[in-house]
């Protein structure tokens, strides 16, 4: 478990973040409309720049020097509230920096397709449970 202090600016970043997507959730829906997930991929893409840029800026040859809490508030808090697709996007990014072509595949289309099969599963699921009767 992280110091209690890390944790809790962690959160705040989260809080943070999440606010942000459902504003901008929110916009994008007003703006272009619902029949296409715009938000959703807007988000996942703007939060992939943010990680992205951060990282780099800020990793230990980047321009920019900040702390290691500072580093967890952006990345993991503001960018894991904001859109996992972030933190997804940098890690296959840093498998294909480091050569591991056939571990970023997997990881694309692992991560695609059994969290694709996740949520259907979860679906069935709770449409099982919806149909019980009783308590």
């Amino acid at each position: 478990m992280p110091p209690l202090p890390l944790l809790l600016l962690v959160m705040a970043g989260g809080a943070l973040g999440t606010g942000a997507r459902y504003a901008v959730s929110g916009l994008v829906a007003a703006s272009i409309g619902e029949t296409f997930p715009w938000g959703t991929l807007i988000i996942n893409i703007t939060g992939s720049f943010i990680i992205g840029f951060f990282f780099t800026l800020t990793a230990p040859d980047g321009r920019l020097f900040v702390s290691g809490g500072t580093r967890q508030f952006v990345m993991t808090g503001f960018c894991g509230g904001y859109t996992t697709f972030s933190s997804f996007s940098l890690q296959t990014l840093n498998l294909m920096r480091q050569g591991e072509w056939m571990a970023a595949s997997g990881n694309v289309v692992g991560s695609v397709t059994l969290c694709m099969l996740g949520v259907w599963l979860g679906s069935l699921t709770a449409g099982f449970i919806n149909q019980l009767k009783g308590a």
